[in-house]
């Protein structure tokens, strides 16, 4: 058993450990914040060395951040759009795209399955310029398009790729072309030439109406003639008929899905609803048959299509808006020139078979035709000085 000695001795051993200890701690309190400094200033260098590699600036916030501990940043709140149909009603002005014809049939297909549009909604009409190269008659139709914009879009498939070269800046129709593609007559390349202007045309949503154009072709009344008679109408207009002229053409290798009793030929010409529109760009049954063995497919393909598919063609007038002359029945109709053009000719055209055209399929109406062609870019001066007392545009 230990003495009261032992005891006293061992303590003293212990307090003079625990005085050393305290000695040594003392030591490093002194240097500890010299050590702290050193490890900020470590950690300075190294943030200046990276700001300096990346090119970002070294702030006293980022400084900070590293030494005091915050609440962590609030999460981003989401952003919203005040209306979220915007981008969906708006197409890009650019309509120029990289996009393949079977990828543009395939979105332009899409269409809402609601009838009812759930917000203010202006219909408008779709002009479609068909054209083999520049637009001769621009500035005749940028008088009648001025004033309406919001109510018409305009889009122009030509051979030009410098199409925009022969445009002014402020045009209508500068930076109107889409995509094309080589375009010759007769070809069925023609028809894919239509299917492609359609198919852009209903990318905008609010595009009622669409109308098929040529660069010789002249409105013959004023626009707000002409977009009250479309909006109105409850039809589409395409000739379809079945003469002896159009049967020749009929290719017997379309049989079974396509019989002689459905053969069809019209103007090509047209102008055609929404709903119609889609079917067209849609059809991917018929147009492969005609694209393989039909002449002159531009003529026949949707006249017959109208005909094959008997919904189609209760909502068809029958009947082309664009007057040609083609009484001396060659290949191609007649071209009028500038000693052509005068003001009893217009009115003529104007009155064209008044009284035997029925709008709706039922009601006498005015006038049949509401555009004309041929007629060539000598007769520019011409329309442009008779256009506010004829035309009154």
């Amino acid at each position: 058993m230990p003495t009261q000695k032992d005891q006293n001795s061992q303590l003293s051993l212990v307090i003079e450990l625990l005085k050393k200890l305290l000695h040594h701690f003392h030591n490093l309190l002194l240097y500890f914040p010299i050590l702290w400094i050193a490890a900020i200033v470590g950690i300075i260098v190294y943030i200046s060395l990276q700001a300096l590699s990346s090119g970002s600036l070294l702030t006293v916030q980022s400084v900070s951040q590293l030494f005091f501990v915050t609440s962590p940043p609030p999460l981003p709140s989401p952003s919203f759009q005040k209306n979220g149909l915007e981008m969906f009603l708006k197409p890009p002005k650019n309509i120029m795209h990289d996009t393949e014809d079977a990828e543009l049939l395939w979105r332009a297909s899409m269409d809402p399955n609601i009838r009812g549009y759930p917000y203010p909604r202006i219909p408008k009409v779709a002009f479609m310029f068909l054209t083999w190269g520049p637009l001769p008659l621009a500035p005749l139709w940028e008088r009648f398009f001025r004033g309406h914009e919001g109510l018409f879009t305009i889009y122009v498939h030509t051979n030009l790729s410098n199409y925009n070269e022969f445009m002014l800046q402020g045009s209508v129709f500068y930076g109107r072309r889409i995509p094309s593609k080589r375009v010759d007559w007769g070809n069925a390349n023609m028809v894919e030439a239509e299917r492609r202007l359609l198919a852009n045309a209903l990318l905008d949503i609010n595009n009622e109406r669409f109308i098929l154009l040529s660069e010789s072709c002249i409105p013959l009344f004023n626009f707000t003639t002409i977009y009250s008679f479309l909006i109105d109408s409850t039809q589409s207009h395409v000739d379809s008929y079945d003469l002896p002229i159009g049967r020749v053409r009929y290719d017997r290798r379309m049989y079974p899905h396509i019989h002689m009793h459905h053969w069809r030929k019209g103007s090509q010409w047209f102008e055609i609803d929404r709903a119609m529109a889609l079917e067209v760009v849609s059809d991917t049954f018929y147009w492969p048959i005609f694209k393989a063995y039909s002449r002159c497919p531009d003529e026949h393909y949707i006249p017959t299509l109208l005909n094959v598919r008997p919904s189609l063609g209760l909502r068809n007038a029958n009947m082309t808006l664009t007057w040609t002359d083609w009484s001396k029945r060659r290949a191609h109709p007649r071209l009028f020139g500038e000693w052509e053009v005068n003001v009893e000719f217009l009115m003529w055209l104007r009155m064209k078979s008044v009284g035997d055209c029925e709008k709706n399929g039922e009601n006498k109406i005015r006038f049949c035709f509401l555009f004309a062609r041929k007629f060539s870019s000598t007769t520019l001066d011409k329309l442009l000085r008779l256009a506010s007392t004829v035309m009154y545009f």
